[in-house]
């Protein structure tokens, strides 16, 4: 007969060892969850996939564990799944982390557990992110509408091409042909609306143009996502021939530093207006938007260091007009000074944070050629 107590303080030291103390799908500390058959140790909201996905999940405080499960978790772990299931991950394939997504969580857990798709094992009809080429339907909102409307898109990884077409009749040519080489692509559900919405990045001439498509099917947009990733790892394998991974893959796609709405002024002392605010802190760039799903940006700052003239600051503006948020925060570049306006205090401190973390960071050789080219 099992002994409650006994096999709770089994699990609990197996839970402390290094290869069990992180989730085994997205890393988060202190996992306290085992799907029981797959012998692995997860946390909470790693736990509600597997469960969504009918897996079997027990809790290892609150539960009963009867002896041959316990013995199963044993002989098993994080590291003998990882060994088995995570045998053959391809070096561009996102690995999500505690605070990503939803569908990415749900569609690693199911490429990983259920359609097996990294046990390095020759897969026929091939993957489709893994043939440098993929093509389909995504629904694209309009550039000066919210409708969202089903365009076909076509990527390339020998062209280093997105290309998209806006009507169904393809004789007309495409709406646009992006370069993979600026192209970033980081999944948005709360800001466009929806649980597989994805926000595409990329350089148009002097402006940066943002496109928001989501697809029904959470498998189809995570694969679009890692097909544009693996094209992605192409151009820089291409452009970085002594690049090496650990180099790379943090270059290839970027989740942004920190978004959100504050109000700013112009350089005359204008009227304070409210504007979306995305922080990219991989090109030191911060863009302002009229609103959050807008197409192209009002203006953008690049984030120096402090050796190069730029400083971040709280402050309370005096005489200012049109503001309604009191909790300033405060930017200055060799060229102007900029004051922005949070509406909560909490929200202040979270851009300070971030904007110190990029000026505190050493600019690259490429962060000078950026900032050259950005006038105010």
């Amino acid at each position: 007969m099992a002994n409650r107590e006994q096999n709770k303080k089994i699990l609990l030291e197996l839970v402390k060892l290094p290869d069990n103390s992180m989730c085994a799908d997205c890393g988060a500390s202190d996992p306290d969850w085992g799907p029981y058959k797959l012998g692995v140790f997860v946390c909470l909201n790693c736990s509600d996939v597997h469960r969504s996905l009918s897996s079997h999940v027990k809790s290892i405080k609150l539960d009963f564990w009867d002896d041959e499960l316990v013995e199963f978790m044993k002989s098993n772990g994080n590291a003998s799944a990882q060994a088995l299931y995570e045998k053959a991950v391809p070096p561009y394939y996102y690995r999500p982390r505690e605070n990503d997504s939803v569908v990415l969580r749900e569609q690693w857990i199911l490429a990983k557990y259920e359609r097996l798709e990294f046990k390095g094992e020759t897969k026929y009809p091939p993957i489709p992110y893994t043939t440098g080429f993929y093509e389909g339907w995504l629904w694209k909102k309009g550039k000066e509408n919210t409708q969202f409307l089903k365009r076909k898109f076509v990527l390339s990884e020998r062209q280093f091409t997105l290309t998209y077409y806006n009507k169904e009749n393809e004789s007309k040519g495409p709406k646009a042909v992006i370069s993979i080489k600026d192209l970033n692509a980081t999944f948005q559900p709360e800001k466009i609306g929806h649980p597989h919405g994805l926000q595409l990045t990329y350089q148009d001439a002097d402006h940066t143009r943002n496109l928001y498509v989501y697809h029904e099917s959470p498998e189809e947009i995570v694969t679009w996502y890692n097909a544009i990733r693996a094209a992605r790892y192409a151009y820089l394998k291409t452009a970085y021939p002594t690049g090496s991974d650990e180099e790379l893959i943090p270059k290839i796609t970027r989740n942004y530093l920190k978004e959100g709405y504050m109000e700013k002024t112009g350089p005359l002392k204008e009227p304070f207006k409210k504007r979306w605010f995305i922080l990219d802190s991989q090109n030191r760039k911060l863009f302002y938007f009229k609103g959050q799903l807008d197409a192209e940006e009002l203006g953008v700052i690049f984030i120096g260091t402090e050796s190069n003239g730029y400083s971040v600051k709280a402050c309370i503006p005096k005489n200012a007009r049109g503001n309604k948020w009191k909790c300033g925060v405060m930017v200055e570049t060799p060229e102007r000074q900029f004051v922005f306006m949070c509406e909560q205090e909490r929200e202040q401190r979270e851009w300070l944070d971030a904007l110190r973390q990029v000026v505190s960071r050493p600019m690259a050789p490429q962060d000078y050629a950026i900032e050259a080219n950005l006038h105010y």
